[in-house]
């Protein structure tokens, strides 16, 4: 796709071109705004703020942001299903004011509830409106989103802020793959919004009713969240050629919202979307902060205009790091050099070794001997790690097995310094999944 000219490629041009100390000077007026407001309306926010010695009146630099205590999803957690009931202490709005409800996947435990105003879900429908526009996306274009519509947030706001640009939303609801395929065929739409999985399982799925997505269908952008694969080249590579369409990435949470995501530049990763959020990154180990390029840590951010139940300084676990170049696109906002790359919590020592799963995902899909899934299981044999890897082999690779496995251990060695036990599965007998994949399984005892 061309690169959209001057102003045409912001969504907002001024808050997206401001320079970056009047960007930071407009971040720490709302940071203070948001957290007075969480102590004035919320329980949980005056107790945990008294407890650390903090009043708003405190903050007055960058570096007093730090002072403020950070949330993690556990105490989220605690405090749910108390008055006011479901939401707890944290809510800041009268309940009658709250109009959404979501919740997160609960993945890592129980899930958290999510509420949101009516003003806020027009925040969400703004934070979409900036990712969507960077993107490419037009008031011209028709977006199949083929999401089960349902207490999860997922694609609820994508809906709502393609809506709000103008473009025509047609939602594949609990139609399942094969009558999605067929809409988006029959009306010719031209966007997708969906998982990595999902994207490529629906392209698996579409060859074996003999359409060629690339050919027979007309999409040309596709919008993807949930997973980091859509910062992962191997697997960007391989929605590309299936689809004949760019892929773009975004990256967000129930919690905080829809924080990042690619612009049509491509540099290699996703801006901060710095006029609605902060964001922190800090070293895993001892918390400091990092500002320099080329040091992975942990994201904290703060969504600086929710009200209902605002996140301030959410400890995210989302590991990424900060890149050194400006975007070519022209943009001020910072941008995270290969996007999200995974999670702290996920992020885990075998043999020793860190290992983070996306670096085996790369690995994998960068193989077209081999199909689009996988599954990685960590146990222990006395007190040795042990790792596997499932694969499936494509059926017309049936006589390479011993080449491309030869080859898919090299790999893994020298991306990941750890050698693995390869199992060959037949083709379509490992596990499809429509949202989030659940790949990696560490079933090693936990002490």
């Amino acid at each position: 796709m061309a690169q959209v000219e001057g102003a045409e490629r912001y969504w907002n041009p001024v808050l997206e071109t401001l320079p970056r100390d009047k960007l930071m000077a407009l971040q720490l007026k709302k940071f203070k705004k948001i957290v007075q407001w969480a102590y004035n309306n919320s329980k949980f926010h005056r107790r945990l703020y008294q407890d650390a010695g903090l009043e708003p009146g405190d903050i007055k630099t960058w570096e007093d942001v730090r002072k403020v205590p950070k949330v993690e999803k556990g105490m989220m957690r605690e405090i749910q299903r108390k008055d006011p009931f479901p939401y707890g202490e944290m809510l800041c709005v009268p309940l009658e004011r709250v109009t959404e409800f979501h919740q997160t996947s609960g993945t890592t435990g129980q899930a958290v509830y999510q509420p949101d105003t009516w003003q806020d879900w027009e925040w969400w429908a703004e934070a979409w409106s900036y990712i969507m526009y960077a993107q490419g996306f037009r008031d011209t274009d028709r977006i199949f989103i083929p999401f089960g519509y349902n207490i999860f947030v997922a694609y609820w706001a994508g809906h709502y802020g393609g809506e709000k640009m103008g473009c025509e939303i047609v939602p594949g609801g609990v139609l399942d793959t094969e009558a999605r395929i067929l809409k988006i065929q029959e009306l010719n739409a031209t966007a997708l919004m969906a998982t990595p999985t999902y994207v490529l399982g629906m392209a698996d799925k579409a060859r074996s009713m003999g359409i060629d997505p690339a050919r027979d269908l007309n999409i040309s952008k596709i919008l993807c969240a949930g997973e980091p694969g859509a910062s992962i080249p191997a697997t960007k590579n391989r929605m590309q050629e299936a689809w004949g369409a760019k892929v773009y990435d975004h990256v967000g949470a129930t919690e905080i919202g829809a924080w990042a995501y690619e612009c049509t530049a491509q540099p290699g990763g996703v801006h901060v979307n710095e006029a609605l959020f902060l964001v922190e990154l800090e070293d895993i180990e001892t918390g400091k902060p990092i500002t320099e390029p080329g040091r992975r840590g942990k994201l904290v951010l703060t969504a600086l205009d929710r009200e209902a139940q605002p996140c301030i300084r959410f400890d995210s676990k989302d590991v990424a790091e900060w890149a050194e170049e400006p975007c070519p696109c022209g943009r001020t906002f910072r941008w995270i050099k290969g996007g999200v790359v995974g999670r702290a919590d996920d992020i885990t020592k075998v043999k020793g070794v860190l290992l983070a799963p996306s670096a085996i995902e790369e690995v994998v899909r960068s193989f077209s001997e081999l199909s689009d899934e996988f599954e990685v299981e960590v146990t222990k044999k006395g007190d040795l790690d042990d790792i596997t890897l499932r694969v499936e082999l494509m059926p017309e690779e049936a006589g390479h097995r011993e080449s491309v496995e030869a080859r898919l251990v090299d790999q893994l060695r020298l991306k990941t310094n750890l050698r693995y036990n390869i199992e060959f599965h037949d083709h379509g007998t490992l596990p499809r999944y429509t949202l989030k994949a659940k790949r990696f399984k560490d079933l090693r005892p936990k002490h």
